[in-house]
């Protein structure tokens, strides 16, 4: 499936936009795990158990930031995954996630 604009690492695909506002990044399961706390204090971030993806919901500048540092730490994560972990991932959350206007969002 081809999504446009995207970054590739050498063995694989780190972000890409669906939209000017929704971003696939694919972090690793042990990126996320690390920073699953932060992750998922964000209103700008979705998490859905069991994937190395995360979508990311730009409405602000602060959310550019935070994706910026996202894509740093994805790929850091890939450069560093261990070659005993190199089956391919499935597919982006596009289809599973749904991004609530950030009015909509409650007890964050």
């Amino acid at each position: 499936m081809r999504y446009g604009q995207a970054l590739r690492g050498p063995r694989d695909e780190i972000v890409h936009f669906h939209s000017s506002r929704d971003v696939a990044l694919h972090l690793t399961h042990r990126a996320i795990q690390r920073f699953h706390y932060d992750l998922a204090g964000s209103s700008a971030i979705q998490l859905l158990p069991g994937s190395c993806w995360v979508t990311v919901h730009l409405d602000c500048a602060g959310d550019v930031d935070l994706l910026l540092s996202l894509v740093s730490v994805a790929l850091e994560a890939h450069q560093n995954r261990p070659p005993s972990t190199l089956s391919a991932p499935a597919g982006c959350n596009v289809h599973r996630v749904t991004v609530l206007p950030r009015d909509a969002v409650t007890d964050r």
